[in-house]
């Protein structure tokens, strides 16, 4: 058995017996003494496997606080646009509308971006976020409308949970290898945030900042303004 098979073997065991546990208990999980969620008593576990097991599997799909904070961002989203095209050259200014929606009960969210590229047209991303909660790190991809890769990355929240700093990784069409990005969110006011993005420039291989948004959150209908 390939390592390729053998991980989704052991994926789709873990998996199988989380969705068979919250079957046999619909309302809630059982709890052990502790007060932890647990398998149903009933259940036969694998060989070798252990109530611990069981217990790492559910918490693995478990929505948590890091979850709850990506949610808070659900809405639409109003962006200016100030993009660098290259170290040095002139900025370039549009506007974009980023909505956010939660998903998969409040485990993931995802973001749709729609706007104009100057000079190349109009422009569409959409994302799905997370945070996984294995590798503890949030964790994000990205497909849009003028590429044909996918672009992933992990995140790290700051203590006071205020700015995440991600490291995207995509394939550069210039050198055609493996090139990073950092991107950096920033929570700047109730309804406000700021997107500011450094690329590697493919000739010289220096990092610059080529986009910074500002984020506005719109209203919902009938809210009232502060």
């Amino acid at each position: 058995m390939t390592s390729r098979k053998l991980f989704a073997a052991v994926l789709s065991g873990c998996l199988g017996l989380t969705v068979a546990a919250s079957a046999a208990e619909p309302s809630k999980p059982a709890t052990d003494t502790k007060g932890k969620a647990a398998a149903p008593a009933e259940m036969k576990l694998p060989p070798g496997w252990t109530q611990a097991d069981m217990q790492a599997c559910m918490m693995a799909g478990a929505p948590g606080k890091e979850h709850e904070r990506l949610a808070r961002d659900a809405g639409v989203w109003q962006g200016r646009n100030t993009m660098w095209m290259y170290p040095g050259a002139e900025p370039v200014t549009s506007d974009c509308t980023y909505t956010v929606s939660p998903i998969m009960d409040g485990r993931y969210v995802k973001g749709e971006m729609a706007g104009d590229m100057p000079g190349m047209g109009p422009f569409n991303g959409f994302c799905i976020t997370g945070f996984d909660n294995v590798s503890k790190k949030y964790v994000s991809t990205w497909i849009d409308s003028q590429s044909t890769g996918i672009m992933t990355g992990v995140g790290e929240a700051s203590p006071d949970g205020k700015t995440l700093t991600w490291a995207f990784t995509y394939n550069c069409p210039v050198t055609r290898k493996p090139t990073p990005m950092r991107q950096v969110d920033t929570t700047t006011g109730p309804d406000s945030k700021l997107l500011e993005m450094w690329g590697v420039e493919p000739k010289s291989g220096k990092e610059y900042k080529m986009m910074r948004i500002e984020f506005t959150k719109k209203k919902a209908v009938g809210q009232a303004k502060n």
